[in-house]
C-alpha cells in the first residue's frame, strides 16, 4: 500500500471535510459540483508531494536510485488501482490522462480489430466521451453504430435492448452511471445479452468510482474507464481496465518510447499490455496520487457513506420539488441512482442561476454537461446540476435550496 501521512478517519461529513485541504481551508463553501471534479484528498496530495520531492525521475530502464524508486512507486500505483477494482491483475491496468483518453484508446485500438459493418451499441444517455470516439470510428472503419433510447425517467431503456442488438454486434459501450440524471445502469441483463451474442461490454465508470470501490469482475464487463479527478485524486490521470486476453489482441493507440519491444528501421514489435498502451512518459506522479486516493477510499465505511448520500439525495429532491417552475430531470425515486440531481428552471438560464448561487457560496454546474443527445431527449437545451460526495451534509443541501429560492425571486 502507498505510504501516506496518518489517514483521517471518516465517520461523518465533518470528518471527511477535514480530509480535504481545500474544504478545510474554506469551511463556508458548499461544494456541489463533484460530478465535474471532486476535491483532492490529503492522502493523494501527500503522496504527490512526497513523490515529487523524494523520487522524481522517469520510469522504465533507469538504474539510478531515483529511477528505481520511481519505478517502484509507479508499480505500486498500478497495484492500488487493481485492488480498488476488485483485485484484478495489475497488468490489466492502463494509465491514461483521463476517462476521455481511455475511451478514445478503446475506440482506436479495439476499433482496429473491427470490420466494416460490425456493430457497436451505445445509448442516448452517454457523455460525449463515449459517443464521439465511436462516431470517429464509424467514419474511419465503417462500423454501424446502434443506439439505445432512454425512458421518460431518463434511464437507459433496456426493454429495447433486443431490438437494438444487431446480428454483427461486437461491443456494448455504456455509462455505468449517468452524469446528468445519476441513474445507474442495470447491468445484469445487459451483460447476459452481450455474452449470448458474443459481444464485449465496456463501461464509462467516471461517475461511479467516486461512490466506492468497483468489482469489475463481479460486474462481468470487459473494459472499465474512469478519471482520477472524479474520485478524490489528481487531475491528468485516468485508467482503462481491460481483460488481459482482450488487451493482448488490441494494437497500440500511440507510438513512441516505452510501448515497444524492439525497433528496427524495418519496423517495430509491441510490448505486452499494459506498456503497449502507455507510449512516452506516463503521468507518474498523478498515478501515484491516484493510487493513494484509491487506497484511502478502500478503507472507508462505504455502506454508511452510501446510505448518507441516499438520504441527502432524497432531501435535495424533496427540497426542489415544491419550488415554482423547477423540473427535476431523470428519476425521482431512490433506487439505483447516484447522488446527482439535475433540474431545469423555467425561464432562467442555468449559467445565470449558477452565478447567483455562487454569490451564496453554493457551487453547482450549469450547461449541457457534455450530454447533448440526453438533453434533447429530456426536452431541454441545458440544465443545472447538483452532485454530492462523501463530504457533503445537510447544510450543503439546505444552502442550495435556500439559495435557489433566492435566485428564483431575483431572476424570474
Amino acid at each position: 500500500m502507498i505510504i501516506v501521512s496518518d489517514p483521517i478517519v471518516v465517520a461523518s461529513p465533518s470528518d471527511a471535510r477535514a480530509a480535504f485541504p481545500l474544504l478545510a481551508h474554506d469551511p463556508g463553501l458548499h461544494y456541489l459540483d463533484n460530478a465535474a471534479t471532486s476535491q483532492l484528498c490529503a492522502a493523494a496530495l501527500d503522496a504527490l508531494v512526497r513523490h515529487e520531492t523524494t523520487c522524481r525521475a522517469n520510469v522504465l530502464r533507469g538504474t539510478h536510485r531515483l529511477a528505481e524508486a520511481a519505478d517502484a512507486a509507479y508499480r505500486e500505483a498500478r497495484a492500488a488501482v487493481a485492488r480498488f477494482l476488485g483485485g484484478v491483475s495489475a497488468d490489466e491496468i492502463v494509465f491514461t490522462s483521463g476517462a476521455t483518453a481511455s475511451l478514445n484508446l478503446l475506440a482506436h485500438s479495439l476499433g482496429a480489430t473491427l470490420a466494416e459493418g460490425d456493430e457497436v451499441l451505445v445509448s442516448v444517455a452517454e457523455h460525449h466521451s463515449n459517443l464521439v470516439p465511436w462516431f470517429m470510428l464509424r467514419e474511419r472503419r465503417g462500423i454501424v453504430l446502434r443506439v439505445l433510447p432512454v425512458t421518460a425517467g431518463g434511464r437507459i431503456d433496456l426493454a429495447r435492448l433486443p431490438q437494438a442488438m444487431g446480428p454483427r454486434l461486437r461491443l456494448i459501450a455504456l455509462t455505468h452511471c449517468s452524469n446528468v440524471t445519476g441513474a445507474v445502469t442495470a447491468l445484469a441483463p445487459l451483460v447476459a445479452a452481450a455474452k449470448a451474442a458474443g459481444a464485449l461490454v465496456a463501461l464509462d465508470g467516471a461517475q461511479a468510482v467516486q461512490h466506492g470501490p468497483v468489482d469489475v469482475r463481479a460486474l462481468g464487463v470487459d473494459f472499465y474507464a474512469f478519471s482520477g479527478h472524479k474520485c478524490f485524486g489528481p487531475n491528468g490521470v485516468g485508467v482503462l481496465w481491460g481483460r488481459r486476453e482482450v488487451l493482448e489482441r488490441m494494437p497500440p493507440f500511440l507510438g513512441g518510447g516505452g510501448m515497444v519491444d524492439r525497433v528496427e528501421l524495418t519496423g517495430a514489435s509491441w510490448a505486452a499490455p499494459p506498456r503497449r498502451f502507455e507510449a512516452g512518459t506516463p503521468p507518474i506522479a498523478q498515478a501515484v496520487g491516484l493510487g493513494a486516493a484509491l487506497d484511502w477510499m478502500t478503507e472507508l465505511p462505504w455502506a454508511a457513506i452510501r446510505a448518507r448520500e441516499a438520504r441527502l439525495t432524497r432531501r435535495l429532491i424533496d427540497g426542489l420539488e415544491p419550488l415554482p417552475g423547477v423540473r427535476i430531470l431523470g428519476p425521482r425515486d431512490d433506487a439505483a441512482r447516484a447522488p446527482i440531481v439535475s433540474f431545469d428552471v423555467e425561464g432562467v438560464h442555468p449559467h445565470d442561476l449558477v452565478q447567483v448561487l455562487d454569490e451564496r457560496d453554493v457551487a453547482v454546474r450549469g450547461g449541457h454537461h457534455c450530454a447533448r443527445p440526453l438533453m434533447a431527449a429530456l426536452g431541454v437545451e441545458a440544465c443545472t446540476r447538483a452532485s454530492l460526495a462523501l463530504y457533503n451534509d445537510e447544510a450543503d443541501v439546505d444552502a442550495l435550496i435556500e439559495a435557489l429560492a433566492h435566485a428564483l425571486r431575483l431572476l424570474r
